[in-house]
């Protein structure tokens, strides 16, 4: 009798360690934080319009690069089966700062902008549901946007721009290769990390009201700008 209740506890364990496992039919959130490095660089400025009349003019030896970004994100996910899940990822958009190379490179930061990069992926997990270490590899495709983009440097804008500049940069689908491992403390618990790269560009183009001799002229540039950023996420999830 003593060994049926032992079997039996024995039996219940496994099957409550089973169900908590990252097993299909499992959903977990996880919060923490990315720091994305932008590998960037950009093609030389080139005044596109001046005044209504389209113009190709490109300034030589110009360019701008973008900082490192960090902010706080949350991930969801799914198990479709033991070893494929799908995971939504946001974070509140980082800030990078856009510094000068080239000839633009004396006038130090020439503004910022926010990121917003919410991204779908799909992952292959490795190992058993029960294991507590499982690596994983994932793809998937981040629609990626810019706000608040600003030219804050006075100096730049008055010296080189010539005038009040404003900005605006594209929006685009991007794909994202992503790569990474889970650490479960618990049956609910785990800490994870992960790293992603987007081959990411975009096109800023710049509005400006230039102060002529001959009095105001509209002035419109812009530039290509490969931001291409490796992100790292480490975080802290809980799964159901």
């Amino acid at each position: 009798m003593k060994l049926q209740q032992a079997l039996g506890v024995a039996a219940l364990a496994c099957i409550t360690t089973t169900a908590h496992a990252q097993s299909a039919g499992s959903i977990y959130f996880t919060a923490g934080w990315f720091h994305l490095a932008p590998q960037s660089s950009s093609q030389p400025l080139r005044e596109t319009n001046v005044n209504g009349t389209p113009v190709n003019i490109t300034l030589p030896n110009t360019g701008a690069t973008a900082g490192d970004g960090d902010t706080i994100g949350f991930t969801a996910g799914y198990f479709f089966t033991d070893h494929i899940a799908t995971q939504f990822d946001v974070g509140i958009p980082p800030q990078f700062d856009l510094k000068g190379s080239g000839a633009f490179q004396q006038y130090g930061k020439l503004g910022s902008a926010k990121q917003w990069s919410p991204t779908l992926l799909l992952k292959y997990y490795f190992n058993q549901p029960q294991a507590k270490f499982r690596p994983y590899l994932g793809i998937g495709v981040s629609r990626v946007w810019f706000t608040d983009e600003k030219i804050s440097n006075g100096t730049f804008q008055n010296n080189v721009l010539h005038g009040p500049t404003t900005v605006t940069t594209d929006s685009s689908w991007e794909p994202v290769f992503n790569a990474g491992f889970t650490y479960a403390f618990t049956d609910h618990w785990f800490a994870g990390f992960s790293i992603s790269y987007l081959p990411l560009s975009t096109t800023a183009k710049l509005n400006t009201t230039a102060n002529t001799p001959i009095g105001p002229v509209n002035v419109q540039s812009e530039t290509k700008i490969r931001l291409n950023p490796i992100v790292t996420y480490v975080n802290l999830g809980y799964r159901f």
